[in-house]
């Protein structure tokens, strides 16, 4: 059975008679349930309120040290939250009333209360002073709640002027508080024109369950508009009378922008999939340029389109297909709409002579667009002008006019129309090229250069000519070197124009043969003749030679062409490039007797120019040696996964103030049983190659796991422990369910940390990062190893679920010596900390580098100086003396050595 509370009753008063009485009204209402004390001054009062919790207080109006509101107020002031009851006499009612504005709850009238009267003002008062309390608490939290809300907070009164607004619409605004509080919301934020907003706010005034939500733009202090959308509320009086409207709005501005950008790259897309389609299919040059234009029309929702094709002789762009709302509009319109001579100032003639898209965004106020009337009537007011350029050259243009200027035209959807009109360029090439079949067949349609299949063709023909007189063949391989670079940064159109340029210049120096010098003009007749130049692959060109009969001739013969061909840079878009190529060369009849064999042999040695850093390689027999000793390791290394040969060593990670063990890295070596201990640079990069990784991968993750669970089982104090992950663990799909299998092995919570490359996480960003977001989901930490060695996006690198920056150590074994290196090393460690990154540091051998790591507050480190990498057994007894007592850290590192 539930006790009755007891409720403490402060009573302050000076007159003893009325004390007794007081105390008799208590006793005869229930003694038991208030529990009194008395006080005869106001002095008392405020120490016994100051040590002891009261309920309420009985206060008498007129003490010896305190009378009328000083009473009160310094009773208030004492005990804040309180309920306060006055005594008073007759005489006093009308101060008493004017105490209650002061917080007093009620006033007793002395000689006028029972017990029962005394007894229940006491109550209510605490029952009104705690259902104040509540509410100023509500108020309070819902004030906050407003403030702080990344929402827009609005109340206004019937008149539409502000009674409330929260910091949300003052920061997106730019106004102060009392700028605005009392002011009218439709002169001062409304966004014109005014009519529509005011029928809404009238509508809502009403009641009319349509104005509740709707979305409208208001201004900002500077004239910016920002779209918000509304929930809308009334505000009642007690009575049920309206007083205003409460409104709660979200800025969706940027979502409705993101949204018209991504709708209208979906037009674009489905037009350049569109015309993409016919591309493959239209084997017609007009029935390209008709279903061109009709898609445009049709998927792209463009008022008109149409493609001119250029005449030269004319100087005008000849329209030979339109679609949309073209009527008369090639009668109506200036000559200057088609003019492409010199000295034109239409946007058509400009776009064919700069071999650049142009855009008018507003034909009103464009004064160098034509035809503003002829458009205007159609209901435009943007277009733009986007040239066909086929084989260097602008043989026409695609024009396509929008209704409203700022749907269309902006940076990506340019982009894509660019490749829009790349694709019908694509297209006409092709259409002119399956005119020339016999051609494609043996000639690549990029360079003009023989394809493959020609070149060994004809190297075969000279094989057995050579063969019958004795004669020395030779082939050279060449490898443009960094052309994936230029064709990733700069775009496909400047790779292929580099790869012409390439071709015109072997060609022009006498492709490594005496045959070719001084060819000039038509060079590619002269190709035709011998095709003793070949494009045989992406970036990799082919040379046949039977001019010289000895290295040295051959080498003598690819100096020089080398010097002719790569020396100068090359133009690439307006900017210059400087290529390089690594050159491989396989001579008949030692290093082959067949066509085949002396090119594959000659690919083989431009990867022995690639090791050693020269310019160029003879082939040579030891190079068959190393493939057959690859192939050796490859299936030393199967057996070695199915026999488990290999291992975990871990290096500990200590932190760089208190030189303390704080986590370990697990490094993967193989203990082969006849090549003894295995480091990972021997066998990871053709495990890598050969897909062993995944397996090794996974292995990896798992006993790190295990081990760690094994030190925490020991109470061994190890905090972390560190696995990388190999590119092709982590491009797998099944990458997440492997480390999810690994962290079920471990200790809870879990403890494991991946360190992957900044390399391999700049490398397709968007998924990377969702992908770490998976795996930071199951506790597991992730590292960005060999930062500083990559190209990390600082806008990205914010983005990222890391935790941790490990420093490369290429730039720790160097930052003493080299000044630029010291400050990448304090740049990298400031970027990680304004990150709120932790910072390791990889490869610190010497205590100058860790006392200069500690200096640039640098968070840890690894590396021989503290311990080198050791087995799991090894790193338990480490860590096991760590524990049992703080040492010196050259004892440690006696003990890491000894280990």
């Amino acid at each position: 059975m539930s006790r009755t509370p007891v409720t403490r009753l402060l009573l302050v008063e000076d007159n003893p008679g009325d004390v007794r009485l007081i105390r008799e009204m208590l006793d005869e209402a229930g003694s038991r349930k208030t529990e009194l004390m008395h006080v005869p001054c106001m002095k008392d009062a405020e120490r016994h309120l100051a040590q002891h919790t009261i309920d309420i207080i009985l206060l008498d109006l007129g003490l010896p040290d305190a009378q009328g509101l000083e009473a009160v107020r310094r009773a208030h002031a004492a005990a804040p939250r309180v309920p306060l009851v006055m005594l008073t006499v007759l005489d006093d009612e009308a101060l008493a009333a004017q105490a209650l504005h002061e917080g007093a709850q009620d006033y007793l009238l002395k000689g006028q209360i029972d017990a029962r009267g005394l007894q229940r003002a006491l109550r209510y008062a605490i029952d009104r002073n705690a259902g104040e309390q509540a509410l100023l608490e509500s108020e309070r939290r819902f004030s906050d709640l407003l403030a702080n809300v990344a929402l827009v907070s609005l109340m206004l009164d019937r008149a539409a002027r502000i009674t409330y607004c929260n910091d949300h619409l003052l920061r997106l605004t730019g106004w102060q508080r009392e700028e605005v509080v009392g002011r009218d919301w439709f002169a001062l934020f409304a966004a014109p024109p005014h009519h529509k907003s005011k029928e809404i706010f009238s509508a809502l005034l009403v009641d009319d369950k349509n104005a509740r939500h709707h979305e409208s733009e208001i201004l900002t202090r500077a004239g910016a508009r920002r779209l918000i959308h509304w929930n809308n509320s009334l505000l009642r009086s007690a009575s049920g009378e309206v007083i205003g409207t409460a409104s709660i709005g979200e800025d969706i501005t940027e979502q409705k922008r993101a949204q018209r950008k991504i709708k209208n790259l979906n037009r674009v897309h489905a037009v350049l999939s569109g015309i993409s389609a016919h591309v493959i299919r239209v084997h017609n040059r007009e029935e390209l340029y008709r279903q061109a234009c009709r898609v445009a029309v049709e998927d792209g929702r463009f008022l008109m389109a149409w493609i001119g094709i250029v005449n030269p002789a004319a100087g005008v762009l000849n329209p030979v297909a339109f679609a949309g709302d073209v009527r008369d509009f090639f009668e109506s319109v200036p000559s200057a709409v088609t003019d492409c001579k010199p000295g034109c100032t239409g946007l058509a003639g400009r776009a064919v002579r700069e071999k650049k898209p142009m855009i008018s965004h507003d034909i009103r106020i464009d004064s160098e667009g034509v035809a503003t009337k002829a458009l205007t009537d159609r209901g435009i007011s943007s277009y733009a002008v986007i040239p066909l350029v086929v084989s260097g050259e602008a043989v026409g243009v695609l024009a396509l006019y929008a209704g409203v200027a700022t749907e269309f035209f902006d940076d990506e959807e340019m982009k894509l129309l660019v490749q829009l009109a790349d694709n019908i360029c694509i297209g006409l090439e092709h259409i002119e090229k399956s005119e020339k079949l016999d051609y494609l067949a043996y000639y690549d349609p990029l360079t003009g250069l023989a394809n493959r299949a020609l070149f060994l063709d004809r190297v075969g023909q000279k094989l057995i000519a050579a063969g019958d007189q004795q004669r020395k063949v030779a082939i050279f391989a060449i490898d443009i070197e960094r052309f994936k670079t230029v064709n990733d940064a700069l775009g496909r159109k400047a790779g292929d124009d580099l790869l012409k340029q390439i071709a015109e210049r072997l060609c022009k120096a006498g492709h490594l043969d005496t045959h070719f010098s001084g060819v000039a003009g038509d060079h590619f007749a002269a190709l035709r003749d011998g095709s003793r130049l070949a494009r045989v692959a992406a970036d990799h060109f082919a040379v046949v030679s039977t001019e010289a009969q000895n290295e040295e001739q051959f080498a003598e013969l690819t100096e020089r062409n080398l010097k002719q061909c790569f020396g100068p840079p090359f133009r690439i878009g307006g900017s210059e490039v400087r290529i390089s190529a690594k050159i491989g060369i396989a001579v008949f009849p030692t290093d082959g007797a067949d066509a085949e064999s002396l090119l594959s042999n000659a690919t083989a040695a431009v990867r022995k120019a690639k090791e050693s850093g020269e310019h160029y390689a003879f082939y040579a027999q030891e190079m068959n040696e190393r493939s057959t000793a690859t192939l050796t390791l490859e299936n030393r290394l199967r057996h070695a996964l199915e026999r488990e040969e290999f291992v975990l060593h871990y290096q500990p990670k200590v932190d760089l103030r208190s030189r303390r063990i704080v986590g370990v890295e697990a490094l993967i070596r193989w203990q082969s049983p006849e090549l003894g201990l295995v480091p990972p640079m021997r066998f990871i990069p053709l495990m890598e190659e050969t897909g062993m990784i995944l397996e090794m991968g996974a292995w990896a993750l798992c006993k790190a796991a295990a081990d760690h669970l094994r030190w925490v089982e020991m109470g061994l104090p190890v905090a972390r422990v560190a696995v990388n992950v190999s590119a092709v663990q982590f491009r797998r799909r099944d990458f997440i369910t492997t480390v999810r299998e690994a962290v079920g092995r471990g200790s809870h919570p879990t403890a494991l940390d991946l360190e992957i490359t900044e390399s391999l996480i700049m490398d397709d960003i968007e998924d990377n990062i969702e992908k770490l977001k998976e795996v930071r989901g199951l506790g597991v930490t992730i590292a960005i190893d060999d930062f500083g060695t990559g190209y990390s996006s600082l806008a990205y690198l914010a983005k990222l679920p890391v935790e941790t920056l490990k420093i490369d150590r290429s730039f720790v074994i160097t930052m003493l010596r080299d000044a630029d290196t010291m400050t990448l090393v304090q740049t990298i460690i400031s970027l990680a900390h304004s990150l709120r990154l932790k910072v390791v540091a990889e490869g610190v051998e010497s205590e100058d580098q860790a006392k200069m790591l500690r200096l640039l507050h640098c968070d840890e480190m690894q590396g021989y100086l503290f311990s080198k990498p050791v087995a799991s057994d090894a790193l338990a007894s480490l860590l096991r003396a760590h524990a049992a007592k703080p040492v010196s850290h050259a004892g440690l590192l006696q003990q890491s050595q000894g280990i």
